[in-house]
């Protein structure tokens, strides 16, 4: 069962910091705990992740995922699940855009488990893993 989550929150820093924050995806385990090693294993030419492999655990869940990035300038950032342990599919997006206060980031997940979980567990680490990015991500970013 497929489970699509949003959220919006604003950082006090340009879309461009923010977006060199999510670029940096190697430094994820320094601002979301369920993620435990990331290794980029080909990037753009422009030097930006493309095939990330990483390792996960939520809920104690553990997961080996491998993910395709893909940008669109400074204004967002997608990423598609291509193998996992865990799941059939995940797709998320981060999309910036300027405010009065920095950025606005819209945040969307759409995870679907591979083995049947209980509806509130899937929902409960979908709504970890949205809380994970506003928090992190802005305390991350305010402290560079």
């Amino acid at each position: 069962m497929a489970v699509t989550g949003t959220k919006e929150f604003e950082i006090k820093a340009d879309p461009e910091t923010v977006m060199a924050a999510l670029a940096a995806v190697e430094r994820l385990p320094e601002w979301s705990s369920a993620h435990k090693t990331v290794a980029v294993e080909t990037t753009y030419p422009d030097g930006r992740p493309h095939r990330v492999r990483m390792t996960l655990s939520i809920l104690g869940i553990n997961d080996e995922q491998v993910v395709d990035y893909s940008f669109d300038g400074d204004d967002s950032i997608e990423w598609s699940l291509v193998e996992s342990s865990q799941q059939n599919a995940q797709d998320g997006k981060y999309v910036l855009t300027p405010s009065d206060k920095g950025t606005k980031v819209e945040f969307e997940l759409t995870v679907d488990p591979k083995i049947p979980l209980p509806g509130f567990l899937v929902k409960k680490a979908q709504k970890t893993a949205l809380e994970t990015a506003s928090k992190g991500l802005t305390k991350f970013v305010e402290s560079l």
